[in-house]
């Protein structure tokens, strides 16, 4: 009862319903482990703000992080964390900073490229780690390869971490991979003495393995790994052909991890194998791709795992972190495991076996027509609770505010493959719907044990799975081909950039980088970009060539069908496989809006002790829209809820850039308010000098929105 003397009840009681002890006595006020706790249930116990006072929420005070790029491109995702009135974040550049959680006023700045004489660069990391043994007091981060360890009070690096403070993230995965595309955009989870990471791989040829891995906290020595692509012989490699196929990697968590403390159970959400899109060199049901797994937290040993789609070639990744949480089921509590996917269902397994506590059916759907592809016959359909998006695209349900739309709609339909889930690639395009990024994505989901509700805000996007016929490469006076086997798929086949990683645009070029400059990109990566390691130095110097060669006026539509002479794919230089997916295409109108009728982007309320939806509502606007008085219609999102023991849900997330707080008893918008750029970013909620605050960083730059560099708290007024 030591703990009761010292806590208040409800946040003992929050404790006990997420199924952890915490290792270290963290008051109520702090927002201490990515997204609030190691099951990330994304909730506060702070009450000060509620359901009566909400609507007088102000800016309290604005931090900006600086090394946006206000051409739109840089982002800031990160939840950050704040500890004993100190908040820690990361800015576009990937820079960690601390500073005063009452004030914004700055601390320290670590700037993870004074490791290095090469530009750093833009890129994404959601969210940091912190560790202190009582005297020490670190903080730890992701920022593209490695893993940093920073003092918590000065922002020096921790020397005696790694090599003087980082760790390569490429440690453990053999020695192939050594020159692979490894980064990780979620912080690892700390667990004893041992930090457990995840990470982001290529979806292409040349993907590394994502096994999972734990370090020392103090020296950065590998302490042990698992294998998600199990070699032959281990548990799982029956689901793989024998032998393996070196092109295949991935299984890898980029979405981050949760912890059950007290088992000393770490639960990882995996992802596809790579090639992403086709798989006919891994027929199977792959594991432990698309897998909750469950492993002892010291060891990394398998305790259960459970697969969410077999033979994924729809990039089906799960994309959030599982949420731990405790449930009533058949008249008893248990403890259980929440996982919500791209494909708008929700998993409830049981945390001890990984059993479902609601059935699922294995369901039939069709076979590939593709040359050689493998589909598996059926795929796990939870029955309860119900999905949390439209699964069926019909021709009635196309957009409504324009007929000429419309009539374009339907005739993109009349061409495409399209209906309900697991619709196989095709040469004539596949629609998916939900899309690529959701459903569900990275933000994951809020747990309120007080309401006894799970909130999850989703995309109802359609997008376009087209797959093309390919021979092979052309020589190295085919740089056009080239481009559109191995660049057309992030960067368009306008050279316009964009897509599910922003990519840049291409167009003009040469008033950027020259011809080694592109070569080097190509070769090595930059950023968020992999190195494409299956090129040989023509075939890079012919695509770098072309590129430059365009003028600025030119908008080549580049098509796998003028690839010039075909050779024969083999080995390196070569595209292995019959078909290479056309591109990251969102499917919307003229106007830019998707070509469905809205919803766009729901938030919706589960309750899971009944497997029962409670409430949703429409998530978001698009501003011309709203011009032209058409309310209501949701958007696309990305960043996720908090919920809060007040009664409130606070989320940012949609690109009309605003924030919002809704009543999670059923809900009602009860607030909200204009950011100066997006926030596609999971809010915090914490105290700081006795008075209650929600944060968010505010980094815009995907949807075609402004990017920004500011952090904005808001509070009530004094």
């Amino acid at each position: 009862m030591k703990v009761l003397n010292h806590f208040p009840l409800y946040l003992v009681l929050a404790w006990l319903s997420c199924g952890t002890t915490p290792e270290r006595d963290y008051a109520e006020s702090d927002w201490a482990h990515y997204l609030g706790d190691p099951g990330t249930r994304q909730y506060s116990a702070l009450a000060r703000i509620d359901t009566s006072n909400v609507d007088r929420l102000e800016v309290a005070w604005t931090y900006a992080s600086g090394n946006a790029d206000f051409l739109g491109r840089s982002q800031i995702q990160c939840n950050p964390l704040v500890i004993d009135g100190v908040l820690y974040g990361t800015n576009p550049e990937l820079k960690a900073f601390a500073i005063d959680a009452a004030t914004g006023a700055e601390k320290w700045t670590f700037d993870p490229a004074v490791f290095s004489d090469e530009l750093f660069g833009m890129g994404t990391n959601r969210g940091l780690s912190y560790w202190t043994d009582g005297d020490e007091h670190r903080i730890y981060y992701p920022a593209g390869p490695f893993l940093y360890a920073v003092d918590a009070d000065s922002g020096e690096p921790v020397k005696d971490f790694g090599e003087g403070g980082r760790v390569d993230l490429h440690t453990g995965l053999g020695e192939g991979a050594k020159e692979q595309f490894v980064i990780s955009t979620s912080p690892g989870i700390i667990f004893e003495d041992l930090i457990i990471m995840g990470g982001r791989v290529s979806e292409d040829l040349g993907a590394a393995p994502g096994y999972i891995r734990a370090f020392n906290l103090r020296s950065g020595a590998l302490i042990w790994t698992f294998r998600t692509l199990p070699d032959p012989g281990d548990p799982g490699a029956d689901t793989w052909p024998e032998p393996p196929s070196p092109l295949t990697g991935g299984a890898n968590a980029w979405a981050g991890l949760s912890l059950d403390a007290e088992r000393g159970m770490v639960f990882v959400p995996t992802g596809s194998a790579s090639y992403d899109f086709y798989g006919g060199n891994r027929p199977g049901n792959n594991l432990y791709a698309n897998c909750v797994l469950a492993l002892d937290a010291r060891t990394g040993e398998l305790i259960w795992h459970y697969q969410t789609v077999h033979h994924d070639i729809w990039d089906r990744d799960l994309p959030a972190p599982p949420t731990l949480i405790t449930v009533s089921h058949e008249g008893k509590e248990v403890d259980a495991v929440a996982q919500a996917t791209k494909g708008g269902y929700l998993f409830l397994l049981d945390r001890e076996t990984g059993e479902p506590l609601f059935p699922v059916e294995e369901r039939p759907y069709p076979a590939s027509d593709l040359d050689g592809e493998y589909t598996s016959p059926t795929q796990p359909m939870p029955t309860a609770p119900p999905p949390f998006t439209r699964q069926v695209l019909h021709e009635d349900d196309l957009y409504p505010f324009d007929d000429s739309m419309n009539l374009a709609a339907r005739e993109l339909l009349a061409e495409s493959r399209f209906g309900g889930p697991f619709l196989p690639p095709s040469v004539e395009g596949t629609i998916l719907f939900p899309g690529f990024d959701g459903g569900a994505e990275w933000g994951g989901g809020a747990y309120s044990p007080t309401d006894r509700l799970f909130f999850v805000n989703a995309n109802e996007m359609p997008w376009m799975l087209k797959m093309n016929p390919v021979a092979g490469l052309s020589g190295a006076d085919g740089g056009q081909g080239i481009y559109a086997i191995a660049c057309q798929a992030c960067h368009g086949a306008e050279l316009q950039g964009g897509g599910v990683f922003q990519s840049p645009s291409l167009r003009n070029v040469s008033a950027r980088l020259d011809g080694p400059q592109i070569s080097h990109i190509v070769r090595n990566g930059q950023g968020s970009m992999p190195a494409v390691s299956w090129l040989d130095d023509d075939q890079v110097d012919a695509v770098s060539e072309w590129l430059l060669t365009l003028d600025a006026s030119e908008v080549p539509n580049v098509s796998t069908e003028q690839k010039g002479d075909k050779k024969e794919a083999s080995g390196s230089g070569g595209w292995p496989y019959p078909y290479i997916m056309d591109g990251y295409t969102r499917l919307k109108t003229a106007d830019g809006h998707p070509i469905t009728s809205p919803p766009w982007g729901t938030l919706t309320a589960l309750n899971l002790d009944r497997g029962t939806i409670a409430w949703q509502v429409n998530l978001g606007e698009y501003p011309d829209l709203v011009a032209r008085g058409i309310r209501n219609t949701g958007s696309e999102n990305y960043g996720g809820p908090v919920a809060t023991a007040g009664g409130l849900i606070f989320i940012a997330a949609t690109l009309d850039e605003k924030i919002r707080a809704f009543r999670s008893a059923d809900g009602q918008l009860l607030w909200e308010a204009e950011l100066p750029a997006a926030g596609y970013a999971t809010p915090a909620v914490y105290a700081a000098d006795g008075k209650q605050y929600v944060v968010v960083a505010c980094g815009g730059g995907k949807l075609g929105t402004r990017s920004g560099d500011q952090y904005v708290a808001f509070a009530l007024p004094d």
